[in-house]
């Protein structure tokens, strides 16, 4: 097995692509930061999975051999809008006229950052303690669409699986995110690998005096 870690040190609004080796399936995770300040004291990561050309992303999950979390450190917690929920389908963009922070609650997805048209589903996880704004870890459940649900297909070679907003900015690593990934090749096969991300913010006010730098580490993957 071999496992690929990046870190991504979020110093500008914009995407960050991950140096990788070309692997069927899934190559790594990536992040955007999309802003700060979108609510107040926040920012907001939007976080995919980098997948190869013509295959797709149908479940995000955690196993005896893959965990999947959600970490905080250095003081940093996430942002819970409470007309939100944990996934997208929660995210009705009919409300953000009356309720703009809704836009940028914390929620999981595959392909979809809204409610319209998503046929995601999700089992097995207890969304306790990340909705009071702590850790999200289930070594058991997962979130997931079927094969044949549009919104897991690429987009510029990568799927969206999570939004992020966090009270943080201590310049270090504030979030670390993992899981099992699931999807299809372009022959309709199954493949299976495990992946993490280290999301560091910068301290506030200091977005527009920093770079960007991305960190390609390893890889854990299963046949």
């Amino acid at each position: 097995m071999n496992m690929k870690r990046a870190s991504i040190f979020a110093g500008t609004v914009g995407g960050f692509a991950i140096a990788s080796s070309a692997l069927a399936g899934m190559n790594g995770l990536s992040a955007d930061l999309v802003g700060e300040d979108l609510v107040a004291g926040t920012y907001t990561v939007r976080v995919y999975a980098e997948v190869d050309a013509d295959n797709r992303l149908d479940a995000v999950f955690g196993n005896s051999v893959y965990a999947l979390s959600m970490t905080y450190l250095n003081g940093a917690s996430a942002y819970q809008n409470s007309l939100g929920g944990n996934t997208s389908q929660a995210i009705n963009p009919a409300f953000f006229p009356l309720a703009p922070s809704l836009e940028w609650d914390s929620y999981v997805t595959i392909g979809n950052l809204y409610n319209t048209d998503n046929a995601l589903q999700d089992i097995g996880i207890d969304w306790s303690g990340w909705e009071a704004g702590g850790d999200l870890y289930a070594d058991n459940g997962t979130w997931f669409i079927t094969p044949a649900d549009p919104q897991g297909e690429a987009v510029g070679g990568r799927v969206l699986v999570a939004q992020f907003t966090t009270f943080a900015g201590s310049g270090e690593v504030d979030m670390v995110f993992e899981g099992g990934f699931q999807g299809k090749d372009a022959n309709g096969d199954t493949w299976q690998s495990g992946h993490s991300i280290d999301i560091a913010i910068p301290a506030p006010g200091a977005i527009a005096l920093l770079g960007l730098a991305g960190l390609a580490g390893r890889r854990r993957r299963r046949a």
